[in-house]
């Protein structure tokens, strides 16, 4: 129907004879069982079909479940759910829900241990978190306080104002300037006193590309 539809209106619009022409290449793609993640569309043909919410236009990540015994070098099966993926770029992450249901059960110090004994550095479920983040464009950065430290979700490139909009409009409309500092370099110097004595945190501005695991105080003032 959308493409009857594109085809009276590209008799008088250029751009709806654009959009019929990647409706029309999607439609065969899918008449031959495929997804339309295999179209290979630039950006631009992308923005077009953004408004149709197709699911197989949706980034995906394959997770393979295995036992605990196959979960640091996969197995048969892992292997032909990575051939399934290689055709659409697609990542595989490997999982056991076997391991995961223990991880639960296990003291968080004795984690590490158990993990290593299965030759893996950490579970899948935290693997698949990452995986998940690095598909989606996704970063998070901290606040810390007396009371709480908190994570937010940005997308990757944000600057800092954007950052800080994510927390209060506020903060974004009157930034003035963040304190950062590196989640690792706050955990080695024990606390945000020490960090700053050692000259770690650091005062930046309106163009500052926010990292992954910056913690982040932001100064701001409507």
């Amino acid at each position: 129907r959308r493409i009857e539809r594109t085809k009276k209106q590209a008799r008088t619009s250029k751009d709806a004879q654009a959009e019929l022409e990647v409706l029309t290449k999607l439609q065969g793609i899918l008449n031959e069982g495929k997804s339309v993640r295999m179209a290979d569309l630039n950006e631009e043909e992308f923005l077009l079909i953004k408004p149709l919410n197709l699911l197989t236009s949706k980034p995906i990540i394959y997770a393979a479940n295995v036992s605990e015994d196959d979960l640091a070098s996969g197995n048969d099966w892992v292997e032909k759910v990575r051939n399934i993926a290689a055709v659409e770029n697609a990542q595989v992450v490997i999982i056991s829900a076997q391991v995961e249901s223990e991880l639960i059960e296990l003291p968080e110090e004795e984690r590490a241990d158990y993990l290593e004994s299965l030759g893996v550095e950490e579970g899948g479920l935290k693997s698949l978190i990452k995986a998940t983040y690095e598909l989606l464009g996704l970063r998070t950065y901290f606040t810390t306080g007396e009371k709480e430290t908190k994570a937010w979700t940005i997308k990757a490139g944000m600057l800092a104002p954007q950052a800080a909009g994510v927390i209060h409009t506020d903060f974004e409309r009157g930034f003035i300037r963040a304190e950062t500092i590196a989640y690792e370099d706050l955990v080695a110097s024990g606390s945000m006193t020490a960090a700053k004595e050692k000259g770690l945190l650091r005062s930046e501005g309106k163009d500052y590309l926010v990292k992954e695991g910056d913690v982040m105080l932001f100064r701001f003032n409507v």
